[in-house]
């Protein structure tokens, strides 16, 4: 189990720099899959990498959970944005999905100390609610 989410979303970083060197036509193909998927249209960046996190969630990824929450933090997402997408996570992934739920919820409580002041968005506390 990932005990600091911080870092672990830097090593997925670095694995994705790995494969990149390695297996750059791939890489490459990935890269683009991910740009477009993410890309905001009908759904924006922010929904689509909650919409990541919870699916993220169900299948047992850390990895992915790390880069989720980071993502999405840094998308605009909020506390109970966040929360609430575990919540579904939760829901789709049964008891399997609550272990990676908790994983998720220590991952928002370590990123959100650190990412949230330095973009400056919403409170930091459960609800978004004033």
């Amino acid at each position: 189990m990932i005990k600091r989410f911080t870092q672990a979303a830097d090593e997925v970083a670095a694995g994705i720099g790995l494969i990149r060197e390695n297996a750059p036509d791939a890489a490459k193909a990935f890269g683009s899959l991910a740009v477009a998927a993410t890309a905001s249209r009908s759904l924006d960046s922010k929904t689509k990498e909650l919409m990541a996190l919870a699916i993220s969630i169900v299948v047992g990824c850390e990895g992915c959970i790390a880069y989720h929450v980071h993502d999405a933090i840094q998308a605009g997402a909020t506390r109970s944005e966040l929360l609430e997408t575990v919540g579904v996570g939760l829901f789709m992934g049964g008891g399997p999905g609550s272990i990676y739920a908790a994983h998720a919820l220590e991952a928002i409580d370590q990123m959100l100390p650190v990412l949230q002041p330095a973009l400056d968005i919403g409170p930091k506390g459960g609800s978004d609610a004033d």
